[in-house]
């Protein structure tokens, strides 16, 4: 008889696992669908973004930027749910573990956070400080971005927050900082798709500090580098502004 309790319970939870298996697999499909809308809408924000000042730009600069701020609430809802239904299936121990010291007398214990270790995933914390940039919260956005690329720095969201940032101190006149950040996008990641909009913006920021040589530098080079891209066109435009 207890060698048949024994292995029902054995079956029992090795459907369970093969239940958040499955469960883990289906949210995580989900989530990498609803980043690459993410992905594709944040694309089309940065060119808004860049021409918003134009006829007609603003009120679909505005549609985009509600629709992203939807998509951002679904993956953190996405997210989370994928946290709760995790934990909540791992079965406690059989035998009840001695109390350390890092337990509370009552049985309760102080949460165990490793140092070093950040207790939020790379996609929240990046929507977290992009959404405050949509909102115009330039300051802490450049605090969430700066937070980002010191808690995630080798993540495929990791030039992206670069970008972002310098576009955070773009807005907030910082042109020195701004450009170090594009910069860095454009050096240290040279095959990034954030490549022409940062040396496009570079061209902008070191325009703005006067030094028109570098600006043109830039400019040209986002031309020659990538001639078929949005920011080529704005970069000619541009160029004959200050020629």
């Amino acid at each position: 008889m207890a060698v048949g309790f024994l292995f029902l319970s054995g079956c029992a939870k090795h459907a369970d696992f093969i239940e958040l298996r499955d469960h883990l697999a289906t949210v995580t499909k989900s989530q990498e669908q609803d980043q690459k809308r993410l992905d594709a809408l944040q694309r089309r924000m940065e060119t808004l973004e860049r021409i918003k000042d134009g006829d007609g730009a603003r009120p679909r600069f505005d549609e985009v930027s509600a629709r992203i701020q939807k998509l951002e609430s679904r993956l953190a809802k996405v997210e989370d749910g994928a946290a709760s239904s995790s934990f909540s299936r791992i079965e406690p121990a059989a035998s009840e573990p001695t109390r350390s010291k890092s337990q509370k007398p009552g049985g309760s214990m102080e949460s165990a956070a490793i140092p070093g270790v950040p207790a939020i995933t790379p996609t929240s914390a990046f929507n977290l400080a992009y959404n405050d940039y949509l909102n115009g919260k330039y300051d802490l956005a450049v605090s969430g971005f700066q937070r980002f690329v010191k808690d995630f720095p080798g993540t495929s969201l990791t030039p992206n927050a670069y970008y972002w940032l310098g576009e955070s101190y773009y807005q907030q006149k910082d042109y020195v900082r701004a450009m170090q950040s594009f910069e860095y996008v454009s050096t240290e990641y040279p095959g990034n798709e954030k490549v022409p909009a940062s040396l496009f913006k570079l061209g902008l920021a070191a325009g703005e500090t006067g030094d028109l040589a570098k600006s043109k530098k830039n400019l040209k080079r986002v031309i020659e580098e990538f001639p078929t891209s949005d920011e080529a066109k704005l970069a000619k435009n541009k160029l004959a502004e200050i020629r």
